[in-house]
C-alpha cells in the first residue's frame, strides 16, 4: 500500500529534500508539495501531511491540518514547551490524528542529546553551543531547546545547573537554566556542543551535521511512525529503539 505525502513547506532547502526523498522511496508517494502561502486545502486526501515552513506560520498550518483530520509531522523548529502545550489542546479538542514534532531528523542528534541526558545527572555546570547556517531565522535552535529541557528533566531531583552571571548577555539565553549560545554562520550546516563542567575537567559531547543526507534515516523511520502516533509526540528519539 501506497502512502500518500503532503508537503508543506516544500520549496525550502528541507522541504524539497523530503520530497526528493519521497519520490525515491518505495511505498511513499508525493500527494501534493505547497509553499505555506498555498491552498492548505490542497493537502486534504493526504495519508500524512510534512510541515517544514518557518516558526511563524507553523501552529496555523498544523491546526488547520488536525483540525481537517490528517497526522502531521512536524520539523519546524520553535516549538518550545509553551507552543507544545498549546499543540497538545488543540489535538485534544480536534479529538483527531495525533502531531509527531521531530526537532532534527538525524539520528546522530538524537543520540548526543539522549548521551547528554545520561551525562546531565553527574555534572552541575552544563552549557551549550550551537551553530547553524546563516538562512536559519531563529535561535536558539530546536534541537539546543530541546536537549536544554531534557537535561532539565534528568536533573529534576538535583535542581537546576549552576549557570552564575546569567544577567549578563554575553552569557547566551537561558533554556530551563541551561545556557545556550547560538552562532549563525556562513559554511555550517548545523553543530551543537553541550559542555559539561566538573571538579578538574570537562566533557564535550558535540554532533555535526555535515549534508542533509543525514536526515535521511530519521525521516523515513518519523515518516512511518507519525501516523500512528496519537496526542502530541516530541523527538526523533520517541520512536527510535533507543531503550531496547
Amino acid at each position: 500500500m501506497t502512502s500518500r505525502i503532503a508537503v508543506v513547506g516544500a520549496t525550502g532547502t528541507l522541504g524539497s529534500f523530503i520530497v526528493d526523498l519521497v519520490e525515491r522511496t518505495p511505498g511513499l508517494e508525493v500527494h501534493a508539495g505547497l509553499s505555506s502561502r498555498d491552498d492548505l486545502d490542497d493537502v486534504l486526501g493526504a495519508d500524512l501531511v510534512v510541515d517544514v515552513t518557518h516558526p511563524a506560520v507553523s501552529p496555523g498550518i498544523v491546526e488547520h491540518v488536525v483540525r481537517a483530520g490528517i497526522p502531521v509531522l512536524v520539523g519546524t523548529s520553535g516549538y518550545n514547551a509553551e507552543r507544545l502545550a498549546r499543540l497538545s489542546t488543540v489535538v485534544a479538542d480536534a479529538a483527531g490524528p495525533g502531531v509527531l514534532v521531530v526537532p532534527n531528523f538525524s539520528i546522530g542528534s538524537v543520540l548526543a542529546t539522549r548521551f547528554a541526558t545520561l551525562a546531565a545527572r553527574f555534572y552541575e555546570s552544563v552549557e551549550i553551543v550551537e551553530a547553524h547556517h546563516q538562512g536559519k531565522v531563529d535561535s536558539p535552535s530546536g534541537t539546543a531547546v530541546r536537549t536544554a529541557e531534557l537535561i532539565a528533566e534528568a536533573r529534576r531531583d538535583l535542581g537546576p545547573v549552576s549557570a552564575p552571571h546569567a544577567d549578563q548577555r554575553a552569557r547566551g539565553q537561558q533554556v530551563a537554566s541551561v545556557p545556550v549560545h547560538s552562532m549563525r554562520l556562513r559554511g555550517v550546516v548545523a553543530r551543537q556542543e553541550v559542555v559539561f563542567g566538573g571538579e578538574g575537567e570537562t566533557l564535550t559531547l558535540t554532533h555535526d551535521t555535515l549534508s542533509q543526507r543525514a536526515y535521511e534515516q530519521g525521516l523515513r523511520v518519523a515518516i512511518a511512525a507519525a501516523p500512528g502516533v496519537t496526542g502530541v509526540v516530541v523527538g526523533l528519539d520517541a520512536v527510535l529503539p533507543l531503550d531496547s
